[in-house]
């Protein structure tokens, strides 16, 4: 009886030593990222290539939803000697869209009425993916736009803290879309700004997607995936002002969809009044970010080529590449860490003059992974 109690014994044991099969962990990446979980209210989740859905209005609702947008009212013109007042009034929704109306009515000293939507304070955000669904209004006099602008001004009231142009169209131009950037040292005050223009069918009878795919010192714009316009910085081509002065896209942004009426762009025609009312109509909203916990693997390329720039005590070198591509610089002065720079150029300031650094520069991935460190590029602070 005691043999078959110690037999059962160690059965026992042997089970319970027995190898269970371990429950499925989240893949991990050097800085801890989780993969990103879609928003529940877009209605396409996930995009090929990595793309998860963070942001999105489907537009399903009666009224514009208030926790994702906010109403501008007001006659100021926009700055661009615009003739419309916008009014929450002139926003409504239909079989799932939403329709901004503009109006040949009188309002606060203007001739016309419209509407003008933005996000600002309820989602910005940087290095995405925006893709809107919209039908553009007609009439000569008409200026629907979906742009960006700067949360917050870091570097200074328009246009130094710059200015996405997703898409423009101005109704006495038929089928022709724009898309531009402004900066301080690209922009129409000056008559320096970048853009790009292209015809596309029927903007005006059908909806077309408005795209832009925004990346460290490079924005792409397509029209139903017709690449549209490229804006890539190239500091060897900026030599005389900070990276920000040209690209001070590295910040956060802020998204608006509006219907102007005349103005500087719209009105270079007139205004035909007969026109009126006419329509801009959205049917969605969505904003996609990069799942870099899942799709970012390798690490980057070791910058190189480090140049003196024009502007003083600059520098600026070939970015690196990477399979998701580089969040940021880690710029090192004789062995020791000094700063980040979010583009491949920087600024040197705070230090002693006419002493020579030896600066060495690292590329880092948006999971956290680093390249060696550049070789070292003998520097004298004026």
């Amino acid at each position: 009886m005691k043999k078959l109690f110690i037999l059962f014994l160690i059965l026992f044991i042997l089970i319970g030593c027995e190898e269970k099969p371990s429950e499925p962990t989240e893949p991990t990446v050097p800085n801890g990222l989780i993969p990103l979980i879609p928003t529940s209210d877009c209605a396409v989740p996930t995009l090929e290539d990595g793309w998860v859905c963070i942001w999105a209005d489907e537009f399903e609702g009666e009224e514009l939803d208030m926790t994702k947008w906010n109403y501008e009212d007001g006659g100021y013109g926009g700055g661009n000697q615009e003739i419309q007042y916008y009014t929450r009034n002139n926003t409504t929704f239909e079989d799932g869209k939403l329709v901004i109306t503009a109006k040949n009515e009188y309002m606060m000293g203007k001739n016309y009425t419209s509407s003008r939507i933005n996000t600002r304070f309820k989602w910005s955000d940087r290095y995405v993916r925006i893709q809107v669904s919209a039908k553009m209004p007609s009439g000569r006099g008409t200026w629907p736009a979906i742009w960006m602008l700067p949360l917050m001004n870091t570097y200074g009231n328009w246009p130094h803290s710059g200015e996405i142009d997703i898409m423009e169209y101005a109704g006495y131009d038929l089928n022709r879309i724009h898309s531009t950037i402004h900066t301080r040292k690209f922009n129409h005050n000056l008559g320096t700004q970048i853009g790009y223009t292209r015809v596309y069918p029927n903007v005006e009878t059908e909806f077309k997607v408005y795209e832009m795919i925004w990346a460290p010192g490079h924005i792409i714009t397509y029209v139903d995936g017709d690449k549209l316009g490229e804006f890539l910085y190239v500091p060897g081509l900026n030599r005389d002002v900070p990276y920000h002065h040209a690209h001070p896209f590295d910040q956060e942004f802020y998204l608006l969809i509006n219907l102007a009426i005349g103005g500087t762009f719209g009105g270079v025609q007139g205004v035909d009044a007969s026109a009126f009312p006419t329509r801009m109509e959205v049917d969605y909203v969505r904003v996609y970010r990069q799942d870099y916990a899942v799709t970012d693997v390798t690490n980057p390329t070791t910058p190189s080529n480090i140049q003196l720039a024009q502007l003083a005590n600059t520098l600026f070198w070939n970015r690196s590449t990477d399979d998701r591509g580089v969040e940021k610089y880690a710029i090192y002065l004789d062995g020791v860490f000094h700063r980040y720079a979010n583009l491949n150029q920087v600024t040197l300031t705070g230090l002693q003059s006419n002493q020579s650094y030896q600066v060495e520069i690292q590329a880092i991935d948006f999971v956290g992974r680093v390249s060696s460190k550049s070789q070292a590029f003998t520097f004298t602070f004026t």
